[in-house]
């Protein structure tokens, strides 16, 4: 749904694609009905330089997933109108007349801007989704990164070991004690691939990533790593870098615009409109 929102537009022409033969073809995208809600992705962060790549490779990530969703960022803060606040682009859908969004949170787990984005959607009819996790494809992002990082083996498959390979690792997070707690299904599932202990921590409370690298030495750990389970926006990068620099510890990227993400997006939207994912239909 690209013109459906626009008053005397046409309505678009669906064509159905070729469909891929074999059992290992990818499932059907479901349809987007006409005149359904744009999706906005909630970014919370201001629309600076460091924000916006990560944001708009997953956008591209979005559309390539599901052509038939129109989606479109808006910030917490920003003094660019190229990129509209959450509040203005409510405003401006409201004053045009057309549907109100659905907004899906550009976030793993709790966060204090959901108190916000909440706040907004109340006063303008919009839906809010669930935030990205837990969900298995984050611990396979914070899989990914560890690898690249030289802190875990690619594939847990491969019988060799890496010299630099963690021993234990503490999943890192922002959002408070709430964000650290729900952190922990993820961390259970990254333990499961990694064959090490996982013990999530906040990066934003005080003492927290200290506390769980403690934690790991007392029982055993000799090669404690730091595993961002954040996107991007909703961390500082000074608080990242100086729980690796008190710590002591080599620590993973944050999760970025790995490709997963974008699927959870596109996820999250489908399901807010009671549409079947393909793995369900």
């Amino acid at each position: 749904m690209s013109t459906a929102a626009i008053p005397g537009a046409p309505l678009p022409v669906r064509t159905p694609g070729s469909r891929a033969r074999g059992r290992h073809r990818r499932p059907e995208r479901p349809e987007i009905p006409a005149g359904s809600p744009s999706l906005v992705l909630a970014v919370p962060a201001t629309a600076g330089p460091e924000a916006r790549p990560v944001v708009e490779e997953l956008l591209s990530v979005v559309r390539g997933e599901q052509p038939g969703i129109e989606a479109t960022a808006a910030y917490l803060e920003s003094a660019d109108q190229e990129y509209p606040t959450v509040a203005g682009l409510l405003a401006q859908a409201a004053e045009a007349g057309l549907p109100a969004p659905v907004l899906v949170p550009l976030l793993p787990g709790p966060h204090g801007f959901l108190t916000e984005l909440h706040r907004l959607a109340a006063r303008t009819g919009a839906v809010v989704t669930d935030v990205l996790g837990p969900h298995p494809l984050l611990a396979e992002a914070v899989h990914v990164r560890l690898s690249e990082a030289g802190l875990a083996r690619a594939d847990r498959a491969r019988l060799f070991a890496i010299a630099t390979a963690a021993d234990g690792v503490v999943l890192t997070t922002a959002g408070g004690e709430e964000a650290a707690a729900a952190a922990g299904i993820t961390g259970v599932l990254l333990a499961a691939r990694l064959a090490v202990p996982v013990v999530p921590a906040a990066l934003d409370v005080p003492g927290s990533v200290l506390a769980a690298v403690e934690h790991l030495r007392a029982t055993g750990s000799q090669r404690p790593a730091l595993a961002p389970l954040v996107i991007g926006p909703e961390a500082d990068p000074e608080l990242l870098a100086t729980a690796a620099e008190e710590s002591g510890c080599p620590s993973a990227a944050p999760l970025g615009a790995y490709a997963a993400l974008g699927q959870l997006i596109a996820s999250a939207y489908l399901t807010s409109l009671a549409i079947p994912l393909p793995d369900e239909a």
